[in-house]
């Protein structure tokens, strides 16, 4: 036994396996995670099972009540509003996305402007302004009295009077949709980007061949070999879709009415509102949370496995 102990020497110069040095190199964020993330989902789901508000805050007394939060988080008409105005905002948001930055990607990857600094600064602009800043950015666009957006639309003779994007209940989701496209979209044109330079270039050289016209090598070649990385757009687009938050904030608060209240302002509203009920708002983002989840999975059902086969 001594001198198999000399053989390998001090535990620090003996090889590490890979799987140890793995972990020994991502140990400090998985511990800085933990920290950041794992304590306050923790904490929250604690709040969602007892009833948290001031009175509860100035006494240090959080009562237990089990799914009473939840339930009562079901039975708000106002929380399925801001549920269908959810999917309505992540419908659009998500399938705009794609679609443009297929088109886009397409574009840049065949003209092959895509090593002109210029148009990466362009294209990776809006992915670098912060949410709130982007979102103060489109309200001004949107002013009723000094946007741009008017200004422009009534110097090209499109309309006649000044429209009020942001305030009106028909037009106000739909107006919040674009700052939130504009501020993602380079996000999913990298990745599908990135896609299409790995597709071989002897496959469309072979399809040329065969006498395949554009449209049958986008169908045949260029779209399965994209569809992976589409369902990883999906569904990381779409969980950030559901928690839209800062161009509501910036742009219409949540207004007119109820127009523009999506899942993420009506747990702030709950929760940061008179009465401040923090136990029903922590119940209300882990529903949501489950929306997300359940929709990732739909996700991985359907669409990752048809990449798959």
């Amino acid at each position: 036994m001594t001198r198999s102990r000399a053989r390998r020497g001090p535990w620090f110069r003996r090889e590490m396996s890979a799987g140890r040095f793995a972990l020994a190199m991502n140990l400090p964020t998985l511990v800085f995670l933990g920290l950041v993330l794992a304590y306050p989902v923790a904490y929250a789901a604690y709040l969602s099972v007892h009833r948290v508000g001031l009175a509860q805050l100035r006494r240090g007394e959080f009562p237990f009540t089990g799914w009473e939060n939840y339930g009562r988080v079901l039975e708000d008409p106002l929380f399925w509003v801001a549920t269908k105005k959810t999917l309505i905002f992540t419908f659009i948001t998500v399938g705009s996305e794609v679609v443009l930055a297929i088109a886009i990607a397409l574009l840049i990857n065949q003209a092959g402007i895509w090593t002109s600094r210029i148009t990466r600064v362009l294209i990776l602009l809006p992915y670098a302004i912060p949410p709130i800043c982007n979102g103060l950015i489109w309200a001004f666009l949107y002013s009723f009295q000094f946007g741009f957006l008017n200004r422009i639309l009534f110097s090209l003779g499109l309309i006649d009077n000044p429209v009020n994007w942001a305030g009106n209940p028909d037009t106000a989701l739909y107006a919040v949709t674009v700052p939130y496209i504009w501020r993602t979209l380079p996000f999913a044109i990298i990745l599908v980007h990135a896609a299409l330079q790995g597709i071989p270039r002897e496959l469309y050289e072979q399809a040329a061949i065969d006498g395949a016209n554009a449209w049958h090598r986008f169908r045949r070649i260029t779209w399965p070999m994209l569809q992976q990385i589409i369902a990883v757009i999906l569904i990381l687009r779409t969980a950030f879709a559901f928690a839209v938050f800062e161009e509501i904030l910036a742009i219409t608060q949540g207004g007119p009415g109820d127009a523009t209240w999506v899942a993420a302002w009506y747990s702030y509203k709950i929760t940061f509102s008179p009465p401040n009920n923090f136990g029903m708002g922590s119940a209300s983002a882990f529903i949501l949370t489950l929306m997300v989840a359940a929709i990732a999975l739909v996700y991985l059902r359907f669409v990752y496995r048809r990449v798959t086969l």
